[in-house]
């Protein structure tokens, strides 16, 4: 089918209002902020999409998803466009961009029930806002909260700062609908629990939409208790002794809300006025009152056991600032893109990797001393550390930061300096048994280790596409290994 045509054949599913030809927004479509220095030195390598698509209800998302499984048509969902693996890389000639901008609904806030239902659309911050009016919290503050909407949340994975309490989207999720590409809409109802077979939910969570199109979410709420908030932190010896006492307060059954330690390189970039070339390690609890003091008591037990490795105290307020500054704005995430436009001097990553306590620290040191000594450019480097940041019973997630000055061509950053460094994460994150992606996704950029990262269970997660999407519509490249795709990982 040709484009014209296309476009002619969507005026039959939705208004003309509803679909967008801009050049500049398809552009800004064509790649999220995995290569956003080249879309900023405007170089990207990538098609554009043939349009975007704005369905006002599930009902057109249906319609729009027949049409193009029918026409072999690709499709992209987007939601806050705050992506950072590539999963909005387009990587077809022919693709639309489903945009979830008009489902933005909020349907119901139970306060009773302690339930939460909104349509895909809708923007984290704004219910949040509304959820504390009420004394009430989602619990889940991603840095990009303030324009991250919720079918991206889920079907990304997604994590919040406060997960360690909270848990990550997966732990709040009580039911969701969602349209596969024959059209056919599912409704996953809101129960507390239930033992009746696997559980779907996961189908539709964290498949970067690959399998399925989010259009309704239903999540738990939380009382929220702003007054009893405390912090703490400390100046400790070395990353691996952070570690060690994070794993010390989780195993003891505490649950404060934030529990990090972070390098001496990536603490400047947050702690730089207290932080004094040391490690930082800081704890935040919050809830009830009673849950409060008795987090803080045992943080306190933890740091006492340990005590020969603690530096000195940090004054709260000084965490407690960090706290209040924490999540990007849309002003800040354009700054950054302008920025770009007018300075090549610097760029800056994250790759986020998972294992057990004892892996961790391994994998860091592996990781840090493979980078110096092998990455060719090295002398580049302005930053190289990490910090972990997400906690459980048994382990932890370890986010590798690393900031380049560029100095390259704007298409060929990627290839000289993000994927050398970010191999080697991988590699020694799989060769420990670690998890190679804790809650950015695979995207379209981890996607060559994905068979890796699963092994013999890869075979589950084949089937999940051969079954639901048998055509290959959805996201192609995301997730599943693609050889037509590869082209693109420069």
């Amino acid at each position: 089918m040709q484009h014209k045509e296309i476009l002619e054949r969507l005026l039959e599913i939705v208004k003309a209002d509803q679909i967008n030809t801009n050049h500049e927004e398809l552009y800004d479509a064509s790649a999220d902020r995995y290569k956003k220095y080249a879309k900023a030195r405007r170089v990207l390598d990538v098609p554009l999409p043939l349009a975007i698509v704005y369905p006002a209800n599930t009902e057109e998302v249906s319609k729009l998803l027949v049409f193009c499984n029918e026409h072999l048509i690709n499709v992209i969902a987007r939601g806050g466009k705050t992506a950072t693996e590539g999963g909005l890389e387009n990587w077809k000639e022919t693709t639309l961009v489903i945009d979830t901008e008009r489902l933005n609904k909020v349907i119901k806030i139970d306060e009773y029930n302690m339930q939460l239902t909104v349509q895909a659309g809708v923007r984290l911050q704004d219910v949040e806002d509304m959820c504390r009016l009420k004394g009430l919290t989602t619990g889940h503050s991603p840095q990009s909260k303030p324009v991250a909407k919720f079918g991206g949340l889920v079907s990304t994975r997604s994590i919040g700062q406060f997960s360690t309490l909270y848990g990550g989207i997966e732990d709040m999720v009580v039911g969701l609908e969602c349209v596969f590409p024959n059209g056919h809409i599912s409704r996953i109802k809101n129960v507390s629990r239930r033992a009746g077979g696997p559980d779907i939910r996961h189908i539709a969570i964290g498949n970067e939409g690959t399998l399925c199109f989010i259009t309704e979410v239903t999540v738990k709420l939380f009382k929220f208790f702003p007054k009893n908030h405390q912090f703490h932190g400390y100046l400790i010896k070395d990353v691996a002794s952070g570690i060690e006492i994070l794993r010390e307060v989780m195993v003891n059954g505490y649950r404060p809300s934030v529990a990090r330690v972070y390098s001496e390189e990536d603490a400047y970039q947050h702690f730089y006025h207290f932080y004094k070339e040391k490690c930082v390690l800081i704890f935040m609890a919050e809830g009830n009152e009673h849950i409060v003091n008795a987090t803080s008591v045992g943080i306190d037990e933890a740091i006492e056991k340990f005590k020969d490795s603690i530096i000195e105290k940090v004054d709260s307020k000084h965490i407690e600032n960090w706290f209040n500054h924490l999540n990007w704005s849309q002003k800040d995430i354009d700054d950054e893109f302008e920025g770009m436009i007018e300075n090549d001097s610097h760029a800056g990553f994250t790759t986020e990797i998972s294992a057990d306590w004892e892996t961790i620290p391994l994998i860091y040191d592996n990781v840090i001393k493979r980078v110096r000594s092998e990455f060719d450019r090295a002398h580049d480097l302005t930053m190289l550390g990490g910090h972990s940041s997400h906690s459980y019973i048994n382990g932890t997630n370890m986010y590798f930061v690393y900031n380049y000055k560029i100095n390259c061509e704007p298409e060929d950053e990627m290839r000289i300096y993000h994927h050398p460094i970010q191999t080697i994460i991988v590699e020694e994150t799989l060769k420990l048994g670690g998890s190679m992606c804790h809650h950015h996704g695979i995207g379209k950029f981890r996607n060559q280790w994905t068979k890796d990262e699963h092994g013999s269970a890869y075979f589950m997660l084949e089937k999940l596409k051969e079954t639901f999407d048998p055509k290959g519509i959805m996201n192609f490249g995301t997730i599943y290994p693609q050889e037509e795709g590869m082209k693109y990982i420069k």
